[in-house]
C-alpha cells in the first residue's frame, strides 16, 4: 500500500536487504528476464505434496465482500453499478422474453482482499529484477511485472495465530512480528516454514472492519524487517494477513513501507492483504492446501482476490 511519496524512501535501506543481500537485489537470481520472483519456487512436485494435505474436503474463502464501505488505503475507492442495457419498457430479449443485468464497477483495484505484483513497489523508482520505472511503467499498463504474468498459486499454507500467540482477540497496532515472534508461534503450533509456502499471520485485526473503521486504517500489528528477510530467506512464495498493509504501522524507523520494498522489488515475494483469516484460525488450520488464481489484468499492478484454503 502507498502514495507516490513511498518511492522517495531512504536509500539506506539498499543497505538492509533480505535474502539479496549477497548480491546486487536489483538482479534477480532467476535471471535478467524473470518477471514473476517468489513463484519460481512452485514446482509440480511441491503442488502434489500441498494436494495430500487435504484430508476433510473443508474449504475457506479467505477473501472478504467488497463494497464501498470496505475501509481502504486513502484515497482509494469502490462502487458497483447494476444496470439493464437496452431493456428499459421492454418485455425482454425474442420469445422466450429473457432479461438480465450487469454490472459496472468503480474504484481501485487495491481495495479489499488484495494481492500486491511485483510493480507495485519500488526504491528509488527500481522495480523488481532492475526495472526502471519509466521502461516499464505505463498509464495504460505495466509493460513488464504485471499480474496476468503470475502463475496460479498452488501450494501449502500456513497460518500463523498471532492473536492466540499474544493472548488476545486483537493483537495491538504497532506490535512487530520478527524472528522471535515468527519462531515461537510456529513452534507452538507445531508447524514448520518451508520453502514454496504461502505465510498468512492471523492478528484479529480485521475484526474492526464495520466496527471500527478509523483504527483500522490508522495503524496495524504486522511483520517487522526482520521478519520480512527471515521469511524471504525460507523462500516462501507470498506473505499475507488480515491487516491492510501487511506490515507493522506505525513502522520500525522513519523508513516509509520498508518491509514491502524488502519483500516485492528485493526479493520478488508477494503480498496478501485483507485476507479471511478469521475461520482458519477458529479451526486451528495451521497447515493447508494453498489456491489463487488471480483475475489476470493485463499490466495490472494488484488484483482483487479470493483464495481458497482446503484441509
Amino acid at each position: 500500500m502507498l502514495k507516490a511519496f513511498v518511492l522517495s524512501c531512504s536509500v539506506a535501506v539498499l543497505g538492509t536487504v533480505g535474502t539479496a543481500s549477497a548480491q546486487d537485489w536489483t538482479k534477480s537470481k532467476w535471471g535478467p528476464n524473470d518477471e514473476i520472483g517468489a513463484a519460481n519456487y512452485m514446482t509440480p512436485e511441491l503442488v502434489l505434496k500441498a494436494a495430500s494435505l487435504v484430508k476433510t474436503g473443508k474449504t475457506y474463502a479467505l477473501g472478504f465482500p467488497v463494497d464501498s464501505k470496505m475501509p481502504a488505503y486513502p484515497p482509494r475507492g469502490f462502487k458497483i453499478t447494476v444496470v439493464q442495457p437496452g431493456q428499459a419498457g421492454s418485455p425482454g430479449l425474442g420469445p422466450s422474453k429473457t432479461t438480465y443485468n450487469d454490472d459496472i464497477i468503480e474504484g481501485w483495484v487495491g481495495v479489499g482482499s488484495q494481492l500486491d505484483g511485483l510493480g507495485h513497489i519500488g526504491v528509488e523508482h527500481v522495480y523488481y529484477n532492475g526495472n526502471k520505472l519509466l521502461e516499464f511503467a505505463d498509464p495504460t499498463g505495466l509493460k513488464k511485472l504485471g499480474v496476468e504474468k503470475i502463475p496460479p498459486m498452488v501450494t501449502r499454507g500456513v497460518l500463523l495465530d498471532m492473536a492466540a500467540h499474544y493472548g488476545t482477540d486483537v493483537v495491538k497496532e504497532g506490535t512487530a512480528f520478527n524472528v522471535k515472534e515468527i519462531e515461537e508461534a510456529a513452534k507452538k503450533q507445531g508447524v514448520e516454514i518451508r520453502q514454496g509456502d504461502v505465510v498468512l499471520f492471523h492478528t484479529g485485526w480485521a475484526s474492526l472492519i464495520g466496527n471500527d473503521d478509523k483504527r483500522f486504517n490508522s495503524g496495524e500489528p504486522g511483520l517487522g524487517v526482520e521478519g520480512a528477510k527471515y521469511l524471504t530467506s525460507k523462500g516462501v512464495v507470498a506473505i499475507g494477513a488480515d491487516t491492510w498493509a501487511l506490515e507493522v504501522i506505525p513502522f520500525e524507523s522513519k523508513n516509509v513501507f520498508e518491509v514491502h520494498q524488502i519483500l516485492l522489488p528485493m526479493n520478488g515475494t508477494y503480498i496478501l492483504e485483507v485476507i479471511n483469516t478469521a475461520e482458519l484460525a477458529k479451526d486451528k488450520a495451521y497447515e493447508f492446501l494453498f489456491v489463487l488464481g488471480q483475475p489476470r489484468f493485463k499490466g495490472g499492478v494488484q488484483s482483487m482476490i479470493n483464495p481458497v484454503a482446503i484441509r
